[in-house]
C-alpha cells in the first residue's frame, strides 16, 4: 500500500515537473527573439545614420562643385577681358603711331615747302603773305583738329552713309586744302559716289583729283577706279586705255599689278 501510494506521489510530481520547465523553455526563446529583434533594429539605425552621412556628404560634394564650377567661370571671363584689354592698348598704340607719323610727314612737307619758297625768287608782297600764311607750321591743335575730321568722315564711309561722307570729305578738303590727306579724301569721294551708282559724279571726282594731286600716292588707286567706272558705263576699250596708262606711269605700284590682272582677264 505504501509502495503505491508513494509510486502515484512520483508520478505526479513527475508530471507537474514537466509543463514547468516547458515554460521556462518558452520564456528563454522569446527573450531569445526580442535581443535578436533589438539588435537588428539597432543595425538599421546604423546602416540609417550611415545612409544620411552619406548623404550630407553628397550634398557638401555637389555645393562644392558647383561652387569650382563658377570659379572656373570668372576666370574665364577675367581672360577675356584681359584679352580685350591687350587688344585695345594695342589698337591704341597703333592710333597714336599713326597720328605721329602724320604728324612727322605733315612737319617735313611744311620743311619742303619752306625750303622751296627760300630758294624761289622773290614773289610780289600779296604773294609772300599768301605763301608765309600756307607756311605757318599748324599747332598740335590743329594737326589733331585735321586727324579728327578726316576720321569722322571715314567713319561714315565705313558705316556705307555715302552721301554724308561725301559732305564730310568735301568739308575736310575746304578747311584743309593742303594735308597730306586732301588726295585720300577726294578718292574716297569717289569711292562713295560709285557706291551710289552715281557714275557721272565719281568719275569728275576721281579726274579731279589727278588734276589737283598727279604724284599723290592716290593717283594709281584713282585710275583704278576710273577703268572700273569705265566698265560699268560700256566703255570697255576706255577702260583698257586707262588700265595700260595706269601700268605706264605707275609700273611698280599695287594698282599697277590689279592693272595687269585685269588687262589678262580682258584678253581671255
Amino acid at each position: 500500500m505504501n509502495r503505491r501510494l508513494a509510486g502515484a506521489l512520483a508520478a505526479a510530481a513527475l508530471a507537474a515537473a514537466v509543463p514547468a520547465r516547458a515554460g521556462i523553455f518558452d520564456d528563454d526563446e522569446a527573450r531569445r527573439r526580442i535581443e535578436a529583434l533589438r539588435q537588428e533594429l539597432a543595425q538599421q539605425g546604423r546602416d540609417n545614420e550611415a545612409r544620411i552621412a552619406r548623404l550630407e556628404e553628397a550634398i557638401r560634394s555637389i555645393g562644392v562643385i558647383e561652387l569650382v564650377r563658377q570659379l572656373e567661370n570668372t576666370n574665364a571671363e577675367i581672360a577675356r577681358l584681359r584679352g580685350q584689354l591687350e587688344v585695345l592698348a594695342n589698337e591704341n598704340q597703333q592710333i597714336q603711331k599713326r597720328q605721329r607719323d602724320f604728324y612727322l610727314d605733315l612737319d617735313s612737307r611744311l620743311k619742303r615747302l619752306e625750303g622751296g619758297n627760300a630758294a624761289a625768287a622773290a614773289p610780289s608782297p600779296d604773294a609772300a603773305a599768301a605763301a608765309a600764311a600756307a607756311a605757318k607750321p599748324p599747332t598740335r591743335e590743329d594737326q589733331a583738329r585735321e586727324v579728327k575730321a578726316y576720321d569722322a568722315a571715314s567713319n561714315l564711309f565705313r558705316r556705307n552713309d555715302f552721301p554724308a561722307a561725301i559732305e564730310a570729305f568735301r568739308a575736310f578738303i575746304k578747311d584743309y586744302p593742303a594735308s597730306p590727306l586732301a588726295a585720300n579724301a577726294a578718292y574716297w569721294i569717289g569711292i562713295s559716289y560709285a557706291n551710289m551708282r552715281d557714275y557721272r559724279n565719281a568719275l569728275a571726282a576721281q579726274e579731279e583729283l589727278l588734276a589737283k594731286h598727279p604724284q599723290s600716292a592716290k593717283a594709281p588707286d584713282a585710275m583704278l577706279a576710273i577703268a572700273a567706272i569705265q566698265v560699268e558705263q560700256g566703255d570697255p576699250a576706255s577702260a583698257r586705255n586707262t588700265l595700260e596708262d595706269i601700268i605706264a606711269r605707275f609700273p611698280l605700284s599695287e594698282a599697277a599689278g590689279k592693272a595687269r590682272t585685269r588687262l589678262a582677264a580682258q584678253r581671255r
